[in-house]
C-alpha cells in the first residue's frame, strides 16, 4: 500500500520570532585579537591562579584572604559572562543596555577592588603566620597585581570607548 503524506505547516508569530532570533546569533571570534580581548582571556586566567593558589591554603583562619577570594571569584564570574557577552555580540541584540557605560564601570571598579585585594593579599604574607601557605599566598599576590594590571588596561580602553 502506498500512503501519501500531507504536511501542513503554519507560521505563528513565535516561531518566526525565534527562528529570526536565533539566526541572528553570532560568533566574533576577532574580537579575541583584539587587545581588549586579549586582556580578557589574560584576566581569566590569573585571576583563576589567584583564587586557586588562595582556596587550597587554611585561608578562612585569615580574613583578609576571605576578602581577596571575595573579590577573585566575583570579577572571575563576571569577566567570563562579559567574555561570552562579547564573543557571542549579545550587546548587538540588547541596545537598550549603555555597553560602554557598563563595561567602564565593571572595569574601573575591578581595578579598584583587585588593587585593594593585591594591596591586602601583598601586605597579609608573612612567614609568621603559616610558613607552608607562604609561597601560595606570596604567588598569589604577585599575579593579584597582574590581574589588577589588565584591569586598569581594559579600564582605559573602555574609557577611550566611553568618551568616543
Amino acid at each position: 500500500r502506498s500512503r501519501s503524506h500531507t504536511v501542513t505547516t503554519t507560521s505563528s508569530s513565535f516561531t518566526t520570532n525565534l527562528s529570526a532570533s536565533s539566526s541572528t546569533l553570532a560568533y566574533d571570534r576577532e574580537f579575541l585579537r583584539t587587545l581588549p580581548g586579549l586582556l580578557m582571556v589574560t584576566e581569566i586566567v590569573l585571576g583563576l591562579l589567584v583564587w586557586t593558589l588562595i582556596a587550597g591554603t587554611e585561608y578562612f583562619l585569615y580574613p583578609a584572604f576571605g576578602w581577596v577570594m571575595f573579590v577573585a571569584v566575583f570579577y572571575w564570574v563576571l569577566t567570563i559572562f562579559f567574555l561570552i557577552i562579547y564573543m557571542t555580540m549579545t550587546y548587538t541584540r540588547i541596545p537598550q543596555v549603555p555597553w560602554t557605560t557598563v563595561g567602564l564601570c565593571f572595569n574601573g571598579s575591578a581595578f579598584i577592588l583587585y588593587l585593594i585585594a593585591a594591596i591586602v593579599d601583598a601586605s597579609s604574607v608573612t612567614k609568621e603566620l603559616d610558613s607552608h601557605n607562604y609561597n601560595s599566598w606570596a604567588a598569589s599576590s604577585f599575579f593579584a597585581f597582574m590581574v589588577t594590571s589588565c584591569y586598569a588596561g581594559n579600564t582605559y580602553f573602555s574609557f577611550i570607548s566611553w568618551r568616543s
